[in-house]
């Protein structure tokens, strides 16, 4: 696969860039991970990974700094996939002279019945999880979103007790636009994803 680029292109790429730190990392299952970068980095970041799912078979999902791969195991194919995949994304790495830091790569098995088949990251084994982060929700292998909404209600407690002892005013007119701000924004992101099922948990929220 060819990477270079014109002069032009590099030309851009520098006024676009300069002056500004770029760190990349893995984290979680093929995670990259991408910060403290400017626009025009992040943008070439991007070029340079839009064939990582070159051949890919199962669900390859690529953000700007989060990437994942997923697959049904219901069969021994799914399973034979996905691990083909993984060879795919090992081969790819080496050939761009990148690393995974194959020590926080996590396999989350989720679903009732699922066989939790070991899977392998060039030649070492990926380490199993039964929770783990995704975008900032919290994600079991049960898919149950009790603690993602204790996390959730946690947070909002705290920004509540900044604004209790940061704030003399109670007044409606200053608490409102302050909750709404502050502290709704940590009970509604992503709530399509995790809205509570459970009694205790919309009760925890409320």
């Amino acid at each position: 696969m060819d990477h270079s680029v014109d002069k032009e292109l590099a030309g851009w790429s520098h006024s676009k860039s300069c002056g500004q730190r770029l760190h990349v990392q893995v984290e979680n299952s093929d995670e990259w991970h991408s910060s403290g970068v400017g626009t025009g980095t992040r943008a070439l970041f991007n070029i340079f990974v839009s064939d990582m799912d070159s051949g890919i078979e199962c669900t390859l999902s690529k953000f700007a700094n989060d990437t994942k791969l997923c697959g049904g195991v219901d069969t021994l194919e799914g399973r034979d996939a996905i691990q083909r995949d993984l060879d795919r994304l090992e081969r790819w790495a080496r050939a761009n002279r990148m690393k995974f830091n194959k020590a926080k790569c996590k396999v989350l098995h989720a679903g009732r019945g699922n066989p939790k088949h070991d899977y392998r990251l060039g030649e070492e084994w990926i380490e199993s999880s039964p929770e783990e982060k995704d975008l900032g929700v919290l994600i079991d292998e049960k898919l149950n979103m009790s603690r993602q909404c204790a996390l959730a209600a946690q947070k909002a407690n705290r920004v509540l007790g900044c604004i209790k002892r940061g704030v003399t005013s109670r007044s409606r007119e200053v608490i409102l636009p302050l909750h709404s701000a502050l502290v709704r924004p940590h009970l509604e992101y992503c709530i399509q994803l995790w809205g509570p099922q459970y009694r205790r948990d919309m009760e925890l929220l409320e």
